[in-house]
């Protein structure tokens, strides 16, 4: 199994890599796999899939009060790798492992389990604040922030636990990679504190870094300029995502906490049919690949949103 940081530095053609997310609970594994098949034509070195912490829900009772419950609305991170990688084996696949909703413990189990499948490859994310929450509640004994997270899976690889029952355990082998924000995280107060924050995730041991969607190739160029002037060194891999529909002018804002090009919305404005909107959503990605590769980054990583048609148009006419 190859690391992802071993992938970045053997000197290969910039490549394209993808990120899944897995069906909500109750389908069938078969819908996870319609999602990767039509990517694997690209022959992708690796395949992030993302992880959903638990919510919280209030279901109204016959006598007019609420009972609260706790869901898991997506199978769990493990059963999705392990049935990812048993009908391609020869994927890498790249699991996100979260802050949030999870003790200290919990996380460190989450990451020995992956560890026993043969996993090697990690994105350490803090995750996000609960629907009703307004910002991110860490959990007790849990972590507050990505860095801390780094630095458990750094003492892993070191063969540390914090489980103190376990004596001479094995160390871990797993390569990090994380997130960051070309428009800055929506609770930094700007961008130079948000990237003092990315810093103190590599400094804690992260190998490599993948960027939050973005459509303005300028934010991104600068946002890497700003960086290295940290002296942030690792690899920085964009994420870009194609707009689907005019709807997502006003969503993905909100959602993701973004902005959208003048220019893009324009053009989305423009069409009649959601044909049409999804082939602008097409065309400009294709242009955004192709301005990126020219300016030499080592890799283009696509968020499919488990909706993989436009994102193959996408890459076949780019690589």
């Amino acid at each position: 199994m190859s690391k992802v940081i071993d992938i970045l530095h053997n000197g290969r053609a910039p490549f394209a890599s993808f990120e899944l997310v897995p069906p909500l609970k109750g389908s069938d594994v078969s819908r996870l796999y319609d999602s990767i098949d039509p990517l694997m034509e690209f022959n992708p070195p690796f395949i992030n899939v993302t992880c959903h912490r638990d919510e919280i829900e209030y279901v109204p009772n016959a006598d007019g009060t609420y009972t609260k419950y706790t869901l898991a609305k997506r199978p769990g991170t493990v059963a999705i790798v392990a049935a990812i990688m048993r009908r391609y084996p020869q994927l890498e696949i790249v699991p996100h492992v979260i802050c949030g909703g999870a003790s200290r413990s919990k996380v460190e189990s989450e990451l020995l389990d992956l560890h026993f499948l043969g996993i090697r490859n990690i994105v350490a994310l803090r995750g996000d604040a609960i629907p009703g929450q307004r910002y991110f509640i860490p959990e007790p004994d849990g972590f507050s922030h990505t860095d801390e997270l780094v630095t458990m899976i750094q003492n892993l690889n070191h063969g540390r636990y914090i489980d103190p029952t376990v004596k001479n355990g094995l160390s871990t082998d797993f390569s990090i990679g994380v997130a960051a924000y070309p428009e800055k995280h929506y609770e930094a107060a700007n961008l130079d504190t948000d990237i003092q924050n990315l810093k103190r995730k590599v400094e804690a041991g992260a190998d490599y870094v993948i960027t939050q969607m973005f459509f303005d190739n300028g934010q991104f160029y600068q946002f890497v300029d700003r960086c290295r002037a940290a002296g942030i060194t690792v690899p920085i891999i964009p994420g870009l995502k194609p707009i689907s529909s005019q709807r997502q002018i006003d969503l993905l804002p909100r959602s993701f906490h973004i902005d959208i090009p003048q220019d893009l919305v324009g053009e989305l404005q423009k069409t009649r049919t959601a044909d049409e909107a999804y082939q602008v959503g097409i065309d400009w990605c294709v242009a955004q690949s192709r301005d990126l590769l020219q300016h030499g980054v080592p890799a283009i990583h696509y968020y499919t949103m488990a909706k993989t048609d436009n994102v193959r148009k996408i890459v076949k006419s780019v690589f």
